[in-house]
């Protein structure tokens, strides 16, 4: 092992721009659209060794693989390097090291590792850091504010960028994208320019992708999309479902085929997806509807292929497992366990059996669509909420959560709670006081992602409470919002389709 990475994994023989540059995204974001257009025109014409390092070609043959002997035996491998560092290095893992005899058997020595919470993680992450890795190859990271246990973590620099640049092409792929395409993007990203009235959409130059405000999905704001998307001219779309729905609604009732016949595929991320959405998807833009799991860590990443609604798990990204409530292998079709990942090419902080609280059912049916992948029928979990801001705009807590509360990193759990359009309260359950200055950064990024809409109460309470099943919620919403955010009617128009009866 060199430097805390095993001989024979990819590595990058130089600096990845993405990393350096990553800082000034914030920055560069919240600039005009001319500076962005230059900024991003130049930065996109960089060869790609330069943007994502000279390793990028192996990350892309990599994830692309599809011979089910090579997935087994490159999973294998991997399994058996993770393993390697955290039981060489990681002092969380210091009374296992006597199995480092046994790692020709990964699979084995991994059932007599523990199962690791987020909560076990926050209260020592020292303990969970490889101490081979130097602190320069850190890149640090936060959950978002929209998990109920915001974390602090940390991943490898110059090397998850690279890696998850190829594995998101591979997904890309399955609907035809190339770099080539524009980006129709609805995944949470502020939009400077809608905050003082100004324009509701911004185009970003370097993923080419046309991003509209997900704060401002009212039907009055509708016919400035439509344009935008008019103008751009996209061919893909990427979006949380919450936020692409009333858009969907409103191309439903107002059809605008020279638009929506351009779009060749959507790929829906962070929340569950509703049928009667799903649906709508795919009658409004009549192409491939995608559905992608993953998660900040990195960890594991499954999504649907055209034809194929499963999770189809890249076994050469992570290793996933089910368990029951009781920390035991779910390996029977058709049960539900909790998804635990085991994370690959992750030298600093490796994740082992990190319990990521999102439920799965294994697939009852055989995998003939992508032979050598892990199989889920479906995941439960990542829902739909939703606040509403004082104008009456519903703003998801997904997006709501792309602000990253770096200040609830090292809090054990928060809750959201609405009983008024306008005001939302933040439940925050610590075992240390916030400080004034950390109060105030939060309340100051909520009104900012919400365009003003909404402010926040910081509440800090001993304990967040679950419900009798054991799950705590998210957001606890008194107001009804179920004019708003709905099925669609079952007389909606859907372009000579049969009308929608709901999910």
């Amino acid at each position: 092992m060199e430097g805390g990475r095993p001989q024979g994994a990819p590595r990058s023989t130089a600096l990845a721009f993405e990393d350096l540059v990553h800082p000034y995204l914030g920055a560069y974001t919240r600039s005009p659209q001319w500076v962005k257009s230059s900024l991003g025109w130049a930065y996109a014409r960089l060869p790609k060794p330069w943007r994502l390092g000279w390793d990028h070609r192996r990350w892309e043959a990599l994830a692309s693989e599809r011979r089910p002997e090579e997935l087994g035996r490159d999973a294998r491998q991997r399994l058996g390097r993770t393993l390697q560092i955290a039981l060489e290095t990681v002092p969380a893992y210091a009374a296992y090291r006597h199995l480092r005899s046994a790692l020709d058997r990964p699979s084995e020595v991994l059932q007599q590792l523990p199962l690791v919470s987020k909560l076990e993680i926050k209260k020592d992450l020292q303990a969970y850091l490889s101490t081979a890795s130097p602190a320069a190859r850190r890149l640090e990271c936060f959950t978002g504010g929209s998990t109920a246990n915001p974390m602090r973590f940390f991943l490898e620099r110059h090397v998850t960028r690279t890696r998850e640049y190829a594995f998101m092409a591979d997904f890309h792929a399955r609907v035809g994208y190339t770099e080539r395409d524009r980006v129709l993007a609805l995944r949470g990203r502020t939009v400077p320019s809608a905050a003082g009235g100004g324009r509701l959409w911004m185009y970003e130059p370097i993923k080419r992708q046309l991003i509209l405000s997900t704060d401002h999905l009212s039907p009055a704001n509708m016919p400035e999309y439509v344009e935008a998307m008019r103008r751009w001219s996209p061919t893909l779309v990427q979006a949380f479902p919450s936020a692409l729905y009333p858009v969907a609604k409103w191309l439903a009732l107002h059809p605008a085929p020279d638009v929506t016949g351009r779009i060749k595929g959507i790929l829906l991320y962070s929340e569950t997806v509703h049928d009667y959405q799903y649906d709508l998807f795919e009658r409004v833009f009549g192409c491939p509807v995608l559905r992608h799991y993953g998660h900040s860590e990195r960890g594991v990443m499954a999504a649907s292929m055209p034809g194929d609604d499963r999770y189809f798990f890249w076994p050469q990204y992570g290793h996933m497992e089910l368990v029951d409530a009781e920390g035991r292998r779910v390996d029977a079709p058709g049960a539900l366990g909790e998804i635990v990942c085991t994370s690959f090419d992750n030298a600093v902080m490796p994740f082992v059996r990190y319990r990521t609280g999102d439920l799965g059912v294994l697939s009852t049916h055989p995998n003939d669509t992508l032979p050598g992948f892990p199989v889920l029928e479906r995941i439960q979990g990542r829902l739909q909420e939703m606040v509403q801001c004082r104008d009456g705009r519903l703003i998801s807590i997904t997006t709501l959560g792309a602000a990253h509360f770096n200040e609830l990193s090292d809090v054990t759990a928060i809750q959201y709670e609405q009983h008024q359009p306008g005001l939302v309260e933040l439940k925050v359950e610590t075992r240390a006081p916030l400080s004034g200055r950390s109060k105030a950064l939060i309340a100051d990024a909520v009104h900012d992602k919400t365009q003003g809409g909404c402010e926040v109460k910081i509440l800090e309470v001993p304990q967040i409470a679950r419900t009798p099943a054991g799950k705590q919620l998210m957001l606890i919403q008194h107001l009804d919002l179920s004019r708003e955010f709905a099925a669609p009617d079952a007389r909606m128009p859907a372009g000579g389709s049969t009308p929608h009866t709901g999910g």
